[in-house]
């Protein structure tokens, strides 16, 4: 069987299992038109990645057996509106409380993110913080490649952007993410490119302070 016919066949046991709940292996097989065993190879690999959870049931005839659900992690599989609601919020914040309100949210971010990251630059040289700091953002699936210009001055790139629809609209959301860095890093940092205006990617450039 090839790999995509085998990935489609698990996206629709995660579909199944999301629309009609518990399902045996069984009721799977016989859904899916396929046998038993193929089934179990693919519960299994979905299992490996945490996608799905089992759960033994006991029957008035015959033996236990389990019936499968999809498991927290599996979740994040499928469609979510969190982008257009985050914008309408915010939209609707702007209207209601100004630009002063948008302002300090974005702030309160930002200071909410320096407090959880400081600590892992505690003691770090600043070639040491900033790889650092590019092992934070590519957790937070930023993308990111740096490399060292000089002695003294670094280059940062990241390729992903994954509030690039908000920072287009929220400008507020780019400058808070330099001063994060500023603050982070505890040095001098210019964006020269940015994705949320158009860049294929955003670059900052980063100094020792002077």
């Amino acid at each position: 069987m090839s790999e995509t016919l085998e990935m489609s066949t698990r996206k629709m046991i995660l579909s199944m299992l999301k629309t009609q709940g518990s399902l045996s292996v069984q009721e799977l097989a016989k859904q899916l038109g396929i046998t038993e065993m193929a089934v179990r190879r693919h519960i299994h690999a979905l299992e490996k990645d945490d996608l799905l959870e089992a759960k033994l049931i006991r029957q008035a005839m015959g033996r236990p057996t389990n019936v499968y659900t999809l498991a927290p992690r599996a979740d994040d599989l499928f469609p979510k509106k969190y982008l257009q609601l985050t914008l309408d919020l915010l939209d609707e914040l702007l209207e209601g409380e100004g630009h002063d309100k948008i302002e300090r949210l974005f702030e309160g971010r930002q200071g909410k993110l320096e407090a959880r990251y400081q600590p892992r630059m505690s003691g770090k040289s600043l070639d040491e913080r900033v790889e650092e700091l590019a092992a934070i953002q590519n957790e937070n699936g930023y993308m990111v490649e740096w490399s060292k210009r000089d002695d003294e001055t670094f280059e940062f790139n990241e390729h992903n952007c994954p509030i690039s629809k908000v920072a287009g609209t929220f400008q507020q959301a780019c400058q808070c993410e330099l001063s994060l860095f500023q603050n982070l890093l505890d040095a001098s940092v210019e964006r020269t490119a940015c994705l949320a205006k158009g860049a294929n990617k955003c670059v900052y450039i980063i100094r020792p302070n002077s």
